[in-house]
């Protein structure tokens, strides 16, 4: 089982019991804004889950999404990940969702640092993605964050809830990624 440890979180694989918490956030309103689900059925949600277990058993793995647990109270509080497009590529994108009695606390931050960091160190990527909803401004301060650099705007990319959605578009660079670590150790 992988996991991996920050300052506040633990990040393990799924099991499929957790589908349950992660039933509770995906059907509150503030979750599902840019999302283009309207409603989440208990089946939906334990397929979901379903999906990441049977991702965690392929020989190579190249799928690593995992839950963000609070160590203390061991609750399921969201979920983040790294994907590689396949097992000899140097690119993958990352996702995150967050439980939004949780939002604003720093965690999809500190879940994504790692899962990009695991990209650079083990995985020997070259370049993490990522993509957001434009209007999703918490999504962009998290990859901003990251020194994630904008690269582009798809316009009216998406369609959901009766509009078009535009989409941002993010990268960042190993070499980037490393000088950025740098200077962070250097601050503290």
């Amino acid at each position: 089982m992988m996991q991996r440890r920050t300052k506040r979180l633990l990040l393990r694989d799924f099991v499929e019991g957790d589908w349950t918490a992660v039933y509770a956030y995906q059907t509150h309103p503030d979750y599902l804004r840019f999302y283009h689900w309207d409603h989440r059925l208990p089946e939906d949600v334990q397929e979901f889950v379903k999906m990441f277990v049977r991702r965690q058993r392929a020989q190579p793995r190249i799928h690593f999404q995992l839950a963000m647990v609070l160590p203390e109270s061991g609750q399921l509080i969201g979920n983040c990940g790294i994907r590689p497009r396949h097992v000899e590529s140097y690119e993958a994108e990352i996702g995150y969702e967050l439980d939004p009695a949780y939002w604003g606390n720093g965690y999809a931050t500190e879940a994504a640092r790692a899962m990009v960091g695991f990209g650079f160190a083990e995985l020997k990527l070259h370049r993490v993605v990522a993509s957001c909803i434009a209007e999703n401004e918490a999504s962009v301060r998290v990859l901003r964050k990251l020194g994630m650099q904008q690269e582009g705007r798809l316009r009216e990319k998406e369609w959901f809830k009766g509009r078009w959605w535009d989409v941002l578009l993010f990268s960042v660079l190993r070499q980037e990624w490393d000088s950025n670590q740098l200077s962070v150790i250097g601050n503290q």
